[in-house]
């Protein structure tokens, strides 16, 4: 198991990815963290673990991670619960605004950039000195193949998580001779609550059946499907993971190959 005897935190607790990376967390044999703005968000995740047939202890912190005061708590309670902290998957975020840039409300690009960006760091910099401390750690943040292929109206997103991506190469750098690893796992399209119920939207409008979207955009993607969300998860986890113990600073596409670097 690549998370065994491992204290792993989860910001962003909820349907899809947020959850998934729970689930797998605790398949793998971690005793988690697990945090979101809402209870019942993390008595859903917990619930899915059990049906897993999962014993895991499952540590469950209401926490919005916009507020730095209540990131340093969830820390403090994690150190306080396990007496450490080994990884830190940061999952949380909001979506913001969607329209294209020119008639973008900046009060909500500010919004969406408090929590991408600065709630995500305000969580990192809180497990921080715990993970010195311990000799080390693993922080895996999750990004978005927005920022490497843009896409119409997402543009508030984008340049939160732009933002990001900057800070992680810096905090690896700057991290790395305390033994803590800093990731980052680029999401593209996944499937999951939030894409179907995009493509159900959509579809209610009008537009091409859900199906039809989904064969769309699986038509682009060289694997020729859109990623599970419990996939993509996977992905992540691996870079949490000791199997990723020579990795850092690093950008791991996870999206079936629709953004190819070269």
């Amino acid at each position: 198991m690549l998370l065994k005897n491992k204290v792993v935190i989860v910001s962003g607790i909820g349907p899809g990815l947020g959850e998934k990376l729970a689930l797998e967390a605790a398949k793998q044999g971690a005793s988690l963290v697990i945090c979101a703005r809402t209870a019942s968000k993390l008595d859903d995740a917990e619930l899915r673990i059990r049906e897993a047939g999962l014993n895991n202890e499952v540590l469950k912190r209401v926490c919005d991670i916009s507020d730095a005061e209540q990131c340093g708590e969830l820390a403090s309670a994690a150190v306080a619960h396990y007496g450490r902290i080994d990884v830190l998957f940061n999952s949380a975020y909001i979506p913001g605004e969607f329209a294209p840039i020119a008639q973008a409300r900046l009060d909500g690009w500010r919004d969406t950039m408090n929590v991408n960006f600065f709630g995500t760091m305000a969580l990192t910099l809180a497990v921080v000195p715990q993970m010195k401390v311990q000799g080390g750690g693993a922080i895996v943040m999750i990004n978005s193949m927005v920022t490497r292929r843009p896409m119409p109206t997402q543009g508030g997103y984008a340049a939160s998580k732009a933002a990001l991506t900057g800070a992680t190469a810096h905090l690896a750098l700057e991290l790395g001779p305390d033994n803590i690893r800093v990731n980052t796992a680029y999401m593209g399209w996944m499937w999951g609550p939030s894409v179907a119920g995009y493509f159900e939207a959509t579809a209610a409008a009008g537009g091409p059946t859900v199906e039809q979207q989904k064969a769309a955009v699986a038509s682009t993607i060289p694997l020729r499907r859109i990623p599970e969300d419990g996939d993509c998860a996977k992905a992540a986890i691996f870079l949490g993971s000791d199997y990723a113990c020579a990795i850092t600073g690093a950008a791991l596409d996870v999206n079936g190959g629709d953004y190819l670097p070269h």
